[in-house]
């Protein structure tokens, strides 16, 4: 597939530290590999200590220019970047493909998405307002102005390799901010075509910094990071456990924290709703991206008296996707990104056959030659009789796995899908009006979704609650996030 690029030279593999692609220390490359086939695509820099340490040198240097262009300079530099992206649309798309292994289809998509972010940010980069203060007493002026934080470390991970890194990098730039990046070892290839775009676009050398590593050595590249007081602000979305990492860490320097981690997503169906609609909605949740989403939901609870006829409608949606490699224009759903996933989406599944649940489509690893290759492929699957009990309920599957639990009340389903650590997505579908705002006040959620199962937009804050991380991405709220407020005093006015 990337034997097809227009421009081949958006096929990065160093560092970019300093306006310059630079080998790393260590001088060792990490292999990429296509999850459809497990071959190598590409090799890339395998980065250490000293890589990460230039780095942020380079950003820290850089900052105090970058700060001090006026937003509307700021801006000029990220339209012209968000009209590159649109531009190589199809080149970065077959690289997204090649590396992270979703459809082509919707790697195009997911291009334009991280795009209208950048494309956000440079219209918010001229609108960071402050406040008068009506004054306590005459002769004093009171404001507060925001200013950029610092640089900011933007940690990455593979399954939207080009909007994550998108929707970090544009905000943080368009508040004034320098900053040092590391992209997944499993997906880098999208993250430096991305950045070698921003480098054509004109972004002065130290205001994106990008360091890749592979995964042993990660905790090397980001705890330089970590510890210098130089950052100011760690962006991250991933793991629960890896984010209360890096919480702990950054303690010693205080460094303003986003966290997007986890999620547990509920799905439910109340009796009155419209089923069709309900079945779309969960097919566009769940399915997108192989059902490796932060968002998509995890559990999906469906009132009895609609039980039945909402399973046969969505078993035969389901047991109907086409599972295949991104080079086939007929795949709906491609490989998981490596046999970790594979195991785990195995294990929940098998647990819950286990413990009495039933698998009404799919349920097992798919081989050849079921699929083309030897990739890391899993049968999309619809599992009744689940139980609170399961592995799945407790767990993210990551995968394209439902499970759906019976329920009979509003209250013990809303009981139910609280009863997580996790609050990033929740989904519902209903017609009565009073029961929609009564369940969209009770769910511990940050983003619900209501007879809707397409959540994501550049204008909406994105982010969690509880255990699901703090801080937000896109909208307003997500360039706030980036800056701090200074409160100014001026006296002797009388």
């Amino acid at each position: 597939m990337l034997d097809t690029l227009k421009r081949s030279e958006l096929l990065r593999t160093l560092n970019f530290i300093d306006g310059r692609w630079c080998r790393p220390a260590t001088g060792r490359e990490l292999a990429v590999l296509d999850p459809a086939s497990l071959e190598a695509v590409a090799h890339v820099a395998d980065s250490a200590a000293a890589d990460a340490r230039a780095a942020l040198d380079a950003a820290h240097a850089a900052f105090p220019a970058w700060r001090e262009r006026t937003g509307r300079e700021r801006a000029q530099l990220l339209k012209k970047w968000h009209a590159l992206i649109v531009a190589h649309q199809e080149d970065l798309a077959r690289i997204v493909s090649a590396e992270q292994g979703k459809p082509l289809a919707e790697a195009r998509g997911e291009v334009l998405y991280g795009a209208s972010y950048v494309e956000w940010f440079a219209e918010e980069a001229t609108r960071t307002h402050g406040d008068l203060i009506p004054e306590p007493v005459r002769g004093k002026k009171l404001m507060a102005v925001k200013e950029p934080v610092g640089v900011v470390a933007a940690i990455t991970p593979w399954n939207f390799p080009l909007a994550m890194i998108a929707r970090k990098l544009a905000p943080a730039l368009a508040a004034g901010c320098t900053v040092v990046a590391k992209p997944a070892e499993d997906t880098p290839l999208t993250a430096a075509a991305l950045v070698a775009l921003a480098e054509e676009a004109g972004f002065p050398a130290g205001s994106i910094n990008l360091v890749l590593a592979s995964r042993e050595r990660t905790p090397e590249v980001v705890d330089v990071w970590l510890a210098d007081p130089r950052v100011r602000k760690i962006t991250f979305t991933g793991s629960t456990p890896v984010g209360k990492h890096l919480a702990r860490a950054s303690a010693d320097t205080l460094k303003k924290l986003s966290l997007e981690l986890g999620g547990n997503a509920p799905f439910i169906v109340f009796e009155d709703a419209d089923i069709d609609a309900a079945v779309e909605g969960l097919m566009v949740s769940k399915f997108r991206n192989g059902g490796q989403t932060c968002v998509c939901p995890n559990r999906v609870y469906v009132h009895s008296a609609v039980h039945d006829r909402f399973v046969d409608k969505l078993a035969s949606r389901v047991g109907a996707l086409k599972v295949g490699p991104a080079s086939d224009p007929a795949s709906q759903i491609g490989p998981m990104i490596n046999g970790r996933a594979v195991e785990k989406i195995d294990r929940h599944v098998r647990d819950a056959v286990a413990r009495g649940a039933r698998a009404v489509t799919g349920g097992r690893v798919l081989r050849e030659p079921e699929v083309a290759g030897r990739g890391h492929y899993f049968a999309p699957t619809v599992l009744v009789g689940a139980t609170p009990q399961m592995e799945l309920s407790c767990e993210e599957t990551f995968g394209p796995v439902v499970p759906v639990f019976r329920f009979d009340g509003e209250d013990e389903v809303v009981r139910l899908a609280n009863d997580t650590p996790f609050g990033l997505a929740a989904y519902f579908y209903s017609r009565d009006a009073a029961r929609i705002w009564r369940v969209a006040d009770r769910l511990e959620a940050g983003i619900v979704g209501i007879n809707e199962g397409a959540l994501a937009a550049e204008a909406a804050p994105f982010g969690g609650v509880k255990e699901s991380g703090y801080g937000r991405e896109g909208s307003r709220h997500g360039l706030d996030d980036y800056q701090h407020v200074k409160y100014l005093c001026q006296g002797g006015l009388k």
